[in-house]
């Protein structure tokens, strides 16, 4: 089980494992050097469409650092396939540190719910930075008799299988902590997917479903306004969103922890020192305190890796954490 890694540190936090970093296999690092990194345009490839958090985030970092590198960095979204099509172009794209992927979880949850993604998260890419952290809020409808997480837990052992949560579909992050959390917890819940996050939001205030996880940024409004009643929030320490709902793992449910990541991934063989230099860059960049400070506001934690080979070994971590929770509950995309 992953312990204590995602919130360990201010600067990083996804699974920090550096002796795991130094001895894996995967995400080889390019020996060819890159003297005079960069000398045209940098791209970073969204698999997503705008608008989204992985898209804010990702044009919150390139513009500051085209100005410090003198060229563009252009973010370019390339969306389809639960983001396949943007992570397959990256993984035949050139390994010269000039096209970039920004990733949430899904880069790692897709290879382990699909036969054939095409690409292996392992091999095919090496890691950059991470670049934020967002926690999720487990929220209920207010007729649910259960104001805590223990009262769920409870509940949804007396009713096995009863207990509705909604979803924007197979796999996704709200997906995955429900799963997680039933794994953990010993409970049987019935996942409803929808064709988005606000449909099963609107399902859950009416009472249709019992459960979702959302992004806290996205459940706060509907929780102040007493349309939705929040159980509990997903890291390991409280949002400043959500200062008074407790962490799952507060609430009973030890090492419970399921947080969207964000960060930065590049073709395997990149040359090291222009990784480098960009994580170096986005490191700056993620300090800024204006910045900082207006997307805390929104639940967004911005936060960078120490060195590349620290986000390949959280990454391949978040891998084994996923490959082991569709193993142990069936979990498929079809």
């Amino acid at each position: 089980m992953q312990q204590h890694t995602l919130q360990a540190a201010a600067i990083v936090t996804i699974a920090i494992v550096t002796a795991a970093a130094s001895t894996a296999p995967a995400f080889a690092q390019g020996v060819q050097g890159s003297q005079g990194f960069p000398s045209k345009p940098i791209r970073i490839i969204v698999p997503l469409a705008p608008g989204g958090n992985l898209d804010i985030v990702a044009r919150a970092v390139a513009a500051p650092m085209g100005e410090t590198f003198g060229h563009q960095v252009i973010v370019e979204n390339r969306p389809g396939a639960s983001s396949l099509v943007g992570t397959q172009f990256v993984a035949k794209a050139p390994a010269d540190g000039y096209t970039l992927l920004a990733v949430a979880n899904t880069f790692a949850t897709v290879p382990s719910l699909m036969k054939n993604p095409g690409y292996d998260a392992l091999k095919d890419f090496t890691g950059v930075s991470l670049t934020c952290l967002v926690p999720m809020a487990l929220v209920a409808t207010r007729t649910l008799p259960a104001r805590t997480v223990k009262d769920l837990i409870a509940l949804g052992k007396a009713q096995p299988g009863q207990l509705a949560y909604g979803t924007s579909g197979a796999g996704s992050t709200g997906h995955i902590a429900a799963e997680l959390l039933g794994q953990q917890a010993g409970v049987k819940l019935l996942h409803i997917p929808y064709k988005g996050n606000s449909a099963a939001i609107i399902d859950v205030i009416a009472g249709n479903v019992q459960l979702m996880f959302d992004q806290v940024s996205t459940a706060k409004p509907y929780v102040d306004s007493g349309k939705l009643r929040a159980l509990g929030v997903t890291s390991l320490k409280r949002s400043p969103l959500f200062p008074d709902v407790p962490t799952i793992d507060e609430s009973g449910l030890k090492g419970y922890e399921e947080i969207t990541f964000n960060g930065l991934l590049a073709p395997t063989g990149a040359p090291r020192d222009a990784l480098i230099r960009v994580q170096t860059e986005v490191s700056r960049i993620v300090r800024l305190p204006e910045l900082r400070k207006r997307y805390i506001e929104r639940g967004i934690e911005l936060v960078a890796s120490a060195s590349p080979e620290e986000f390949t070994a959280a990454v391949k971590t978040e891998f084994e954490k996923k490959a082991r929770l569709a193993r142990d509950t069936g979990m498929r995309l079809e």
